[in-house]
């Protein structure tokens, strides 16, 4: 017997429409992530700290207020570079060490390079988060910056662009697009850098930038999970309190202006088994009154198999492999990216005028209660599933915290944020897509397969 999607999908609206009327009736009165203390140091660094005492585990994220649109024009790549250098040593830990003292302890940790943070955390059984603790504060106080580790990371970088972006296919399409969709330098540029600029730095460079960006007071610490409050603030006093802050960095101009002439380029690539494209928008900035209606549009359009796209694009015409759409969520700036695997015998034009029908369609016609319901759970699942970022994991409500305290100042925010996703409207969808979704606003970026043996038989 086959599953009755249609059913399934009917239950969780009921549900939805449950936890919708609750919510409104309750007022938010509790809060997705409870913060026990959110406070500010002498030193300038934001420390918010959230209890849980559901399971034996502690998340410590530590979030600088650097990414690559903090670089300048001639040094792109420093902010990815920064992040392989957090690793590299300080004074009291050895090359690597961060790792090994982490993993032997039982945790896990990571860090992340984005266009307007950098992120790193470590995830420990509670009574091994004092040890987080240290090592987050003996970087952030006496990293090496050394010649040494310098080159060495220089060349790792080199490496990892080499094995990311410039052999994968299609990739340097998609950095072709972002270069072009966005105006400003600031925020168009690859995170990873070019070789030139890499290559063009000095070590007096890497210096200065963490003396600028990763000081106290142009970051924030997390820790959720199995603690006391009472205990966590005199560690973070201890760790954290006597490095001393630096001279507040000076905030990028973001700014985009609006986009009145479409834009296209072509890029062959040698990669590629068969013809795509990437297609772009310029969006809302997270927190911006459209966001929310743009979040809803993204899942409407592109969240799964029963998709707009997907049913229209790969099922329906069956003219395309794979139909994808994604929001580049942004304090700046954002953006909608897509990405269109199409078969051969058809051409990128036919494939992009189906593509249109879709958009037009959704900006002419209301979406339907049952579309935009089944959109809003896709969110919900995505806020509660067992993912990396999953609000039921320690991790997951660390970073939503530190990255609303670092962003906007306010942790509590992802509640309002939450309440503003249920109440976007068919009208609110149609508004916003007219606005986005122009003809002049558009950039387009074929991918032509150029390898002898990947062209098509005459």
């Amino acid at each position: 017997m086959g599953i009755n999607y249609r059913y399934i999908l009917l239950i969780l609206i009921l549900c939805f429409e449950l936890t919708h009327k609750v919510v409104a009736e309750n007022e938010w009165k509790q809060p997705l992530i409870p913060v026990s203390a959110s406070y500010t140091l002498k030193n300038g660094l934001k420390v918010v700290l959230s209890e849980d005492h559901s399971t034996p585990v502690v998340a410590v994220v530590v979030i600088y207020d650097v990414g690559s649109r903090n670089e300048e024009k001639g040094r792109s790549g420093f902010a990815h570079l920064f992040e392989h250098m957090m690793f590299q040593g300080s004074e009291n830990v050895g090359k690597s060490e961060h790792f090994k003292y982490v993993e032997s302890a039982g945790g896990s940790m990571n860090g992340s390079t984005h266009s307007d943070f950098t992120n790193y955390f470590e995830t420990m059984p509670s009574n091994q988060v004092e040890l987080a603790l240290w090592l987050e504060s003996d970087r952030m106080r006496s990293l090496k910056v050394t010649q040494e580790n310098f080159q060495n990371q220089l060349e790792t970088v080199k490496e990892e662009k080499r094995f990311r972006v410039d052999n994968q296919p299609y990739v340097p399409a998609s950095i072709k697009l972002e270069e072009m969709l966005y105006d400003n330098w600031a925020n168009g540029h690859s995170a990873i850098g070019s070789f030139e600029d890499l290559e063009a730095s000095s070590i007096h460079d890497v210096s200065k930038f963490f003396k600028t960006y990763y000081a106290p007071n142009n970051a924030v610490i997390a820790v959720v999970g199995d603690f006391n409050t009472s205990e966590m603030k005199p560690l973070i006093e201890k760790y954290f309190a006597s490095i001393p802050s630096q001279t507040a960095p000076s905030q990028p101009n973001v700014s985009e202006p609006e986009q009145k002439k479409a834009k296209y380029a072509k890029v062959d690539d040698l990669h590629a088994q068969v013809p795509g494209f990437w297609i772009g928008w310029k969006a809302p900035a997270k927190r911006d009154p459209d966001y929310f209606a743009s979040l809803i549009i993204e899942k409407i359009l592109a969240a799964g198999d029963s998709s707009r796209f997907y049913q229209a694009m790969v099922k329906g015409k069956q003219v395309a492999l794979k139909a994808d759409l994604g929001l580049d969520e942004r304090r700046g700036p954002g953006a909608f990216e897509g990405f269109i695997l199409y078969k051969p015998n058809y051409s990128a034009d036919q494939v992009r005028s189906i593509m249109w029908s879709e958009l037009d369609q959704l900006k002419k016609q209301p979406v339907s209660q049952f579309e935009l319901e089944k959109a809003r759970n896709i969110i919900l699942k995505n806020y509660f599933a067992s993912g990396h970022q999953s609000l039921q994991r320690a991790l997951g409500k660390a970073e939503t915290i530190a990255e609303y305290t670092l962003f906007f100042g306010d942790p509590s925010l992802v509640d309002k944020d939450l309440e503003a996703l249920m109440n976007v409207t068919p009208e609110d969808i149609q508004r916003v897509a007219n606005k986005i979704f122009t003809k002049e606003g558009t950039t387009v970026v074929d991918v032509v397969p150029s390898h002898s043996s990947n062209k098509p038989k005459a």
